[in-house]
């Protein structure tokens, strides 16, 4: 008897770190694509318990929906990805970080960010696995 190999597309792992951010969690949205706060509505691949509120951390995609931008924007339901928590996580050589606000930055299906450019620095965990973010952002720590 063999074991079935597994096929399809590849995980990146990525590291554990603390979840700062929950269902119901206001942020800052941190690029120009006309929206300027969104609230968590749901994690994306979260694993829970039930009854349990879905967390978030840096580099987890999030269901959002904008509460204040523009008017066309307002109240639909969008994907964000999360680049700053205030949270302190731990990076795996030991460093400990943790930033000012909660922001992200708005994303399509295919994981392209909606803006061109994104205001202030983001985690080096987001930009591991959005390379497209990494691109546009201005300062990575």
């Amino acid at each position: 008897m063999g074991t079935r190999r597994k096929t399809g597309k590849k995980k990146q792992v990525r590291a554990r770190t603390s979840y700062g951010l929950q269902n119901g969690t206001q942020m800052f949205i941190t690029d120009n694509s006309g929206a300027k706060i969104a609230q968590i509505i749901n994690v994306d691949h979260a694993k829970t318990r039930l009854r349990r509120l879905p967390q978030a951390t840096v580099g987890s995609v999030c269901s959002v929906t904008i509460k204040k931008g523009r008017p066309d924007l307002r109240g639909t339901i969008m994907k964000a990805v999360i680049v700053r928590q205030k949270m302190v996580y731990r990076r795996l050589d030991g460093t400990r970080l943790c930033f000012e606000d909660n922001a992200g930055v708005l994303i399509t299906k295919e994981g392209d960010p909606k803006g061109t450019e994104i205001r202030g620095p983001i985690a080096r965990e987001a930009a591991e696995l959005f390379p497209r973010l990494a691109s546009i952002s201005s300062l990575i720590i």
